[in-house]
């Protein structure tokens, strides 16, 4: 099993499939290849899950488990966020590879504006995007430059811990659930009495979430934080349609106020095939996008005033960015072409039309 793991890391892969009935599978370029020939039974799958699980009270309740998350790690083979799963009542195992190396803004081709927000004295940073489009990259990069740049305590909550990181400028604490916290509720009650200056609370996936990163970047902390989204503006309505329809014109302006920039980042394949590249929108707090955040009515106008503070603020919108891959060789025209700008009521339950997405 680990030979295959590695030799699947070694091929530049994203994630690992093992389940029941099926061969191994990996995902290398987005696409989802099979490694073997070979089928796992579900016996076999029992013993990798068993093998994954860190914790020997977890393990004596492997027969339990029907949703389970965990990370693994093993020398010369490399360290693994798992989800373990039930499906027609057998194991799957899906691991995403995590890079021994804490990745840099430089080293992911990321906009160089991302510094300037890693920088900021405090407010509210989402780095948005959808399932797989290496959002935990590029927080673990802004954690790096901190890290790298600045004499700050930064606290993580993370379900499980992916990246570590050493100690350099900043003392970084890093917290699992389960293992240093109880629960996500425990870890950010706690969070604000260890004297942070930024704090890492991942996903907003509720209104308790976006409430915590709200109060902490409130009280003069920098949050770092993310949601799944396809643009910036789309971003902004579904953390506002997080609470209740009666609180949104209140949470709307706290966003407002709070907010430092949201980057939304997708994946398209290089030109020459060879891996993947991020194709990134920028959104950068102005008065003049503060004024718009305030208003719903005029969360439209928010792509247009992107494109034109590129210059000025580090602004840009997706085509912006792919215009520039184009020139650089880097991606596609027909790639870049897709990228069509997103509807601004996305995340508020609306109803819409589909719309082709670049990928």
């Amino acid at each position: 099993m680990e030979n295959i793991i590695k030799a699947a890391v070694e091929r530049g892969a994203s994630d690992l499939h093992i389940k029941a009935g099926d061969v191994f599978r990996a995902r290398i370029d987005g696409v989802l290849r099979p490694l073997t020939k070979q089928r796992l039974t579900p016996e076999q799958t029992r013993a990798i899950a068993l093998r994954m699980i860190p914790s020997e009270e977890d393990r004596k309740r492997i027969d339990q488990i029907r949703d389970f998350d965990c990370s693994w790690g093993a020398p010369g083979v490399g360290r693994f966020r798992v989800n373990i799963l039930r499906q027609r009542s057998s194991f799957m195992v899906v691991m995403r590879v995590i890079p021994f190396d804490v990745p840099t803004l430089d080293r992911l081709h990321l906009p160089q504006v991302l510094a300037r927000i890693a920088e900021a004295d405090g407010g509210l940073v989402v780095v948005a995007g959808g399932p797989g489009s290496g959002r935990s990259s590029t927080i673990a990069a802004l954690v790096h430059h901190i890290n790298s740049n600045l004499n700050k305590h930064i606290v993580t909550l993370e379900d499980p811990i992916e990246f570590l990181h050493r100690d350099l400028q900043s003392s970084v604490t890093q917290r699992e659930i389960g293992v240093d916290t109880e629960s996500v509720a425990s870890g950010l009650k706690a969070i604000m009495r260890q004297d942070p200056d930024v704090v890492v609370i991942g996903e907003l996936h509720d209104a308790a979430m976006l409430e915590a990163a709200l109060e902490g970047s409130e009280t003069g902390h920098l949050v770092i934080a993310s949601t799944v989204a396809t643009s910036t503006v789309a971003a902004c309505a579904r953390l506002v349609a997080l609470v209740p329809v009666a609180e949104q014109d209140l949470v709307r302006l706290r966003l407002a106020d709070a907010l430092v920039a949201v980057a939304v980042q997708r994946l398209m394949p290089k030109a020459d095939g060879e891996g993947r590249n991020v194709v990134m929108e920028v959104l950068r707090k102005t008065p003049e996008i503060h004024e718009r955040l305030r208003d719903p009515s005029r969360l439209e106008e928010i792509p247009a005033l992107l494109a034109a503070g590129r210059e000025e603020h580090g602004t840009q919108t997706f085509e912006q960015h792919a215009e520039d891959l184009v020139e650089a060789g880097v991606l596609r025209p027909e790639l870049a072409r897709t990228l069509a700008p997103e509807d601004a009521t996305e995340g508020t339950g609306e109803d819409k039309p589909k719309r082709r997405r670049g990928r």
